[in-house]
Order: structure tokens, then sequence, then C-alpha cells
């Protein structure tokens, strides 16, 4: 019997790998995990990606490098992570620019945010609020929507530049309220509200943390929040939803992504590290601070489901305003 067993034993453990190869194989073991974002160092969005990156070390067992690929309002990093190998060792740390409005913006884009990755987690969203100068009589988005229309173009909202989040937020405005505020662009934010607290504009569509001091101070006046929920930091204000824009929303969404053809199980692993790292205190201080609401679903499903009612949304919105950027 034991002759006719050895060969047989033999050939099996030819054939099986052995413990340490499959140790090798397994994700993420072979080397460290590259987070992308599609923005400069420095920013919120660089800022939260770090801090996520060094939580992740620990539920990953591996390290994970972020490195910053700047260009095209997020467009570089994001071509970049889209036709990297589909293994798990690229991700892209997006929002709402490169996973949703580009693929409108941009007449030459090298990725579909629907069709070119694999979605791993959405992270949450920062709200945004519509704030004007005192001069403006109005003090909710109903009175706003009445003065616009008895003086049409009289009212100008700031935007940080042709194609910004705020931009497209006046325009969705004007969309559903049947408004003709016209829309002054600037080069970023700082100016922006620099001309809107001197009075030049008259609104501008901003993120809270940004406003927050100067409503306090009583420099601006809140309007309403341009989110779909209201904000810890301004429990009192009304969404421009509950005004009477129902469904209005212009926050800028956070989400991970890996290439497409990423392998199900790998996008598994991903998504319980970062839920992993989300669930830190460290990390809960950093979203607080940053004015970012933790995203309720955080399945890789609910993810893709929300880039695929964002990006109609978007081209709707750009496409009737004639918006693009070559």
């Amino acid at each position: 019997m034991n002759r006719y067993l050895a060969p047989l034993l033999l050939a099996a453990a030819a054939i099986a790998p052995s413990a340490p190869a499959l140790a090798a194989d397994a994700y993420p073991a072979a080397r460290p995990v590259t987070l992308i974002v599609p923005f400069p160092p420095g920013g919120p969005t660089d800022a939260l990606a770090r801090r996520l990156a060094d939580k992740l070390r620990q539920p990953l067992n591996q390290n994970v490098i972020v490195e910053n690929r700047a260009g095209a309002g997020g467009n570089i990093g994001s071509e970049y992570v889209a036709t990297a190998k589909p293994d798990g060792y690229t991700l892209l740390f997006g929002t709402s620019g490169p996973l949703a409005i580009n693929v409108s913006l941009y007449k030459k884009q090298g990725y579909n945010p629907e069709t070119s990755f694999a979605p791993i987690i959405r992270i949450g969203h920062l709200p945004n609020i519509l704030v004007v100068n005192p001069s403006v009589p109005a003090n909710n988005a109903q009175q706003l929507i009445a003065y616009a229309k008895k003086n049409p173009d009289k009212l100008s909202y700031a935007s940080s530049g042709n194609g910004a989040s705020s931009h497209l937020a006046g325009i969705l405005f004007n969309n559903m309220a049947g408004t003709q505020i016209m829309h002054i662009p600037y080069k970023g934010t700082g100016p922006a509200l620099n001309d809107l607290l001197g009075g030049q504009v008259s609104m501008s569509f901003t993120d809270i943390l940004t406003a927050l001091p100067y409503i306090k101070a009583g420099k601006l006046r809140a309007i309403g929040l341009a989110s779909a929920q209201r904000s810890d930091a301004l429990p009192d204000l009304p969404t421009l939803s509950e005004q009477g824009l129902k469904g209005y929303d212009v926050s800028v969404f956070f989400g991970i992504v890996a290439p497409k053809g990423t392998p199900a199980d790998v996008v598994d692993t991903l998504n319980r590290a970062f839920k992993t790292a989300l669930s830190d205190p460290e990390v809960a201080q950093t979203l607080r601070s940053q004015g970012i609401v933790e995203a309720q679903d955080q399945t890789p499903q609910g993810l893709s489901t929300f880039i695929s009612a964002e990006v109609p949304k978007w081209r709707d919105v750009i496409n009737s305003a004639h918006v693009s950027i070559d």
C-alpha cells in the first residue's frame, strides 16, 4: 500500500502551493497601497486622505501611501487610477468633481466615473450654504426668490471659477427657482468671499466652515443649507429643499474607488478597512473639524448608486447653461 501511496502524495505536494506562497498572494501582502489624491497637497481633501491612510495601516496590515496627482479639476489623478492595474494597490480619493461633474464639464476626459471604477466606500459630504451680503433684503429663500424675480439681473452670485461647484450651484438655483441671478466668476474662494463681504456681489454658495465665522459676526446672512440635511453647526437653519426647492443639494461628496475589474474580495477587504478607519476617534475628529458629515450608506453599492444619480443631475445643470471647459 505504501508503495502506491508514496508517488501520489509526492505528486499532490508538487501541485499544491505551499503556505508561504499562499501568504505572499494574500491581499494586500505584496506591497503598500497607494491612495491617489487628484488635488494639490495641503487642502482639506489631502488632509483627510492622509489621516485615513495612517489609520488604514492596522486593518490592512500594510502601509498606505498618499500620492498627489493634481490637475484638470481632478481629472489627471482620476485617469491615472482608472487605467491602473485592478489589483487593489492603486485607489482614488475622489470628490464630486472627478466622480460626477467633470464628465459633463470637460470636452476631453480619459475615464467615465460610472464605468471606469469599482466603488469602495462613500466617506461623506461637506454641506454648502447659501449666504448673502446683509444689504440684500431677504432673510430666507422665498424672500430672496421673490426679490430676484421682481429685480431681474440685479442680484449676482460669486463663484470660485467657471465650472466650479459654487458656479453650478447657482445655475441649479436659477433653474429650480425660476430666477436670473447673474454669475460672477473669481479665481478662487478667497477673492469671491472678499467681494461678497464688500458688497460687490450679492450672494454665494460656499462651504459652511468658510462662512460660519462671518455669519456669527453678522458680516454675512445665512439663507439656507444647500445640502439635503441640516448641519449641526447651524441646527436651526433650514435647508433650501425645506424652503421650497425640493431636492436641492450641492454638497461636495467624498468617495474611494479602485480601477474597474478589481476583484470583489479585494473590494470587500478595502471596504471593511475603510469602515474601521472611519470609526477611529482621530478620524472622526478630522471629519468634524472639516465640517464633513459621514455617509450613512457605506457599502460599495451605495457609492455606485449615488454616483449614478449625481452624474445625470449635473449633466442637466451643465447642459442647461452650456458650460464647458476645454
